[in-house]
């Protein structure tokens, strides 16, 4: 009886053993903040990371980056940051809450003006901004939107700002801009080459002359608070392979450099 008794135990060891050998491990996610210009291309990234890396999920935070910085600030859980301005990288470096060796230069960008898709007004140039036949232009919110505080750049080199400031519907980020001129509801707005080339309700009608606004580079760093440092810095070196770069070149990026 007790051999039996013992056997019955040891097949029941052995039988939830070999359940749990079966179960695959479990994912480590990593929280990605990163500017709302990057939804489309980070999405393609995603799928090619995620294959070559099954231990690892990944979640994107997508918006401004001004309001991504201060919510790492404030504690949010994040693993990398990729901004689209070098200003709130370097905010965060100074407060020590990004790994200063792990933080580059990943990508860079162009300005253009863009209006509906399906007609509207006919543009060739930022004076004809503060002409009549503009009644509306979307900008991105300068104080958090790095591409609003290009635009307010490029506009100011032009001594046009002054001119424009009635008309202007501020957005919280770039993609918003975008959506405002793919439905009609301002004739033009100013985002990147990026966002526009995404877009099939909205075309670009010319390209901001670089000169007048400072370099758009698109920093990327590990954040010090991170739980998981070691798959971070697999995706820190993934996203600046020939793979990954391909697809942001895809859709309108340029690498460092080129």
């Amino acid at each position: 009886m007790r051999r039996i008794f013992i056997c019955l135990i040891l097949f029941g060891v052995a039988t939830m053993t070999g359940c749990t050998a079966g179960k695959p491990a479990p994912q480590v996610e990593l929280v990605v903040s990163a500017a709302a210009s990057l939804t489309d291309s980070l999405k393609e990234v995603q799928a090619d990371f995620e294959l070559h890396n099954p231990d690892i999920k990944l979640t994107f935070n997508l918006g401004a980056s001004g309001t991504l910085q201060q919510q790492i600030e404030q504690g949010a859980p994040s693993d990398v940051f990729i901004s689209a301005g070098n200003k709130q990288m370097a905010a965060l470096l100074e407060k020590g809450l990004i790994d200063g060796k792990w933080q580059s230069n990943l990508l860079t960008n162009e300005l253009v003006v863009v209006v509906p898709a399906d007609g509207g007004v006919s543009l060739a140039s930022l004076e004809q901004l503060a002409e009549p036949a503009v009644k509306k232009l979307a900008v991105g919110q300068p104080e958090s939107v790095p591409a609003g505080a290009y635009a307010k750049e490029a506009l100011t080199y032009q001594k046009l700002w002054d001119a424009v400031q009635a008309k202007i519907v501020y957005a919280k980020d770039v993609r918003q801009v975008l959506s405002y001129v793919e439905t009609g509801n301002t004739e033009a707005g100013i985002v990147y080459k990026t966002d526009a080339l995404a877009s099939t309700k909205a075309k670009v009608a010319f390209t901001i002359d670089p000169k007048s606004y400072s370099a758009i580079e698109y920093p990327i760093g590990l954040v010090k608070a991170s739980k998981h440092p070691e798959e971070a810095k697999r995706l820190y070196t993934y996203l600046q392979s020939e793979a990954a770069s391909a697809v942001f070149v895809k859709y309108g990026f340029r690498l460092p450099g080129r």
